[in-house]
């Protein structure tokens, strides 16, 4: 075999190898963030399906105040479901994490490496962010529906395999790619904005530094990241939910960016911004973390 031939071998070989250690280190990096924050989610979830008036139904003679805070939330999960309640959805949140954020690392580790030798500069990040996201969003859209659905509280699905069984026979392929389009809205542009940032954020890390300091600089700017692409995409995902709670009511984004602006008014898409900026924030600063360092040790 001609030597060209067999180092263009080797390279391919260790390449693809490379790729499936990034798969590795996001899915491990996904596990640990989706079971940590997953409380987070839910009350974000909640509370953008929440209306936070009184109810016309009474209790004592007491009006009942639908839950419309982060606390009332929290308080009205722990009161009906306990504790193990704020984890409710927890399975299909790691179902759709762990190869999610695999996906999204070996895609943006193989675009990365294909493209930009590795370093890439604020407009290719943003780009690279945008096409994983993507990627890994258009092939886990019907898990990202069966775990809104199961944060909600509305549905009752057994397991996700039930839960995927129903939506396809009642509601057809539509039903299990429902709000495909606000959550690439959602999604994409949050990766491109975090990923510039964070990018970016690292290469001022002065020299010299030990992991221990590297680690904390680059999880402080992971959140502050998330902070800024949090707010920029909340309204996205105020529709994404809308969309798949009630994908018979909201079959185009037109008419559910009409509904949300006419019952709540503006500030109706940033319904759930606190919790979603502090788990967004936390969890990718982590997923992050625990990926530098997973990839560290596998070295890659």
């Amino acid at each position: 075999m001609p030597l060209d031939t067999t180092v263009a071998l080797s390279n391919c070989v260790w390449f693809q190898y490379t790729v499936v250690k990034a798969f590795v280190a996001g899915s491990c990096s996904g596990t640990c963030s989706a079971l940590l924050f997953q409380p987070l989610d839910l009350v974000k979830t909640r509370l953008q399906n929440s209306v936070p008036i009184a109810s016309t139904n009474l209790v004592n003679g007491s009006a009942i105040l639908r839950p419309g805070s982060v606390i009332a939330c929290i308080g009205d999960i722990l009161q009906k479901e306990h504790l193990s309640g704020l984890w409710r959805g927890v399975t299909p949140s790691i179902a759709r994490c762990v190869p999610g954020v695999g996906l999204y690392f070996s895609s943006l580790q193989y675009l990365s490496s294909t493209f930009t030798s590795g370093q890439p500069g604020p407009l290719e990040a943003i780009a690279l962010g945008i096409i994983a996201r993507s990627f890994s969003g258009v092939c886990l859209i019907p898990i990202t529906v069966v775990k809104t659905r199961y944060e909600s509280g509305i549905y009752e699905y057994k397991n996700i395999t039930q839960a995927v069984q129903s939506i396809y026979r009642t509601e057809g392929i539509r039903g299990l790619t429902c709000g495909l389009v606000p959550t690439l809205l959602r999604d994409a542009p949050f990766s491109g904005i975090y990923l510039m940032f964070y990018t970016q954020s690292k290469r001022v890390v002065p020299q010299g530094y030990s992991m221990k300091n590297e680690s904390i600089h680059n999880f402080s700017c992971g959140i502050l990241a998330g902070l800024m692409a949090s707010t920029v995409t909340q309204p996205a995902d105020v529709i994404k939910t809308k969309m798949q709670l009630y994908p018979k009511t909201f079959a185009s984004l037109h008419s559910v960016i009409l509904f949300i602006y006419q019952k709540y008014g503006p500030l109706g898409f940033f319904k759930g911004l606190s919790p979603r900026i502090l788990r967004r924030s936390l969890m990718a600063a982590m997923t992050w973390t625990v990926y530098e360092h997973v990839c560290a040790f596998l070295k890659i």
